[in-house]
């Protein structure tokens, strides 16, 4: 892997053939992978999230369970590590699976940002599906929090967008987890609205964090899709969105229900990958 330093800027050519880049501002940190946003981090506080369906997730998983208290957490997608590292510093001892495909990616990484030394984060390399088939079977009916945000390049692969995807990680959840899914999607919304229905059906009741412009489909963004086993309230939300740049709504269950317009669930033989953005999304980086 071939790599090179400019200043605060640093890359690396994956083996995949996309390009990695880390641009350092402090103690801030923001992936990219082939000029499209992947993670940030804040070295000296990783509790601070900048990305806002991150926050928004942070935000979800801070009054989903008492403060501090340590989780099981499974994560589809490493990125930067940013929700790993953020359960580590507010959920000291939190046990941690994290799947990833592409290694020099989470190399890149961790030679930049390393991870602390004390934390139980296991990373797994390949297929987040397939390697779910690799998990130990001690997962199963135990993980807290599951979190999905699997990405190559810009766009989420169809095959962890289906049905049938949802069902086999169903299993790993505890009674009371919750499942955050990061979705990307613009203009007519028939990606989100068809994937929000699948974790409906596969998963149980779900609500949405998003900018109100997202949700209307005015332009292209992040959903944060947060369902439970059991129908949760999250007391507060709402108004930690709002309060966010840029600011978000909270759909509740029943909005949900209305947003989706009889959206059906998608099965693995139609399903398809999520939109790409388009090349004014995220704007000219040096």
């Amino acid at each position: 892997m071939a790599r090179k330093r400019r200043d605060t800027n640093f890359t690396a050519t994956l083996a995949s053939g996309r390009k990695a880049e880390a641009h350092k501002d402090g103690d801030y940190i923001t992936l990219f992978v082939d000029g499209t946003p992947q993670s940030s981090i804040n070295l000296s506080d990783p509790s601070e999230l900048s990305f806002g369906y991150v926050r928004h997730m942070g935000h979800v998983l801070d009054l989903a369970f008492p403060p501090s208290q340590p989780l099981t957490a499974l994560h589809l997608g490493a990125g930067a590590l940013t929700i790993p590292r953020f359960l580590e510093h507010t959920r000291p001892g939190s046990r941690q699976q994290v799947i990833e495909l592409e290694q020099d990616l989470v190399d890149f990484v961790r030679e930049i940002a390393p991870l602390p030394s004390h934390a139980s984060i296991r990373i797994r390399y390949g297929d987040a599906r397939a390697q779910l088939l690799k998990l130990p079977r001690g997962l199963h009916g135990s993980v807290d929090a599951l979190i999905v945000d699997v990405f190559s390049g810009a766009q989420t692969p169809a095959h962890v967008t289906s049905l049938e995807f949802f069902q086999e990680i169903k299993s790993f959840l505890a009674p009371e987890a919750i499942l955050l899914v990061n979705i990307s999607d613009g203009y007519d919304l028939s990606f989100a609205r068809g994937e929000v229905a699948t974790i409906r059906e596969a998963i149980g009741p779900t609500q949405l964090i998003a900018d109100p412009a997202v949700f209307k489909g005015r332009r292209f963004g992040n959903i944060v899709a947060v369902a439970s086993l059991e129908h949760r309230e999250f007391p507060g939300l709402a108004r930690l969105a709002a309060s966010g740049f840029p600011p978000a709504t909270v759909h509740s269950g029943s909005q949900t229900h209305s947003w989706l317009r009889g959206a059906a669930p998608v099965r693995d033989a139609e399903a398809s990958a999520s939109p790409a953005p388009g090349g004014s999304v995220f704007g000219v980086r040096s």
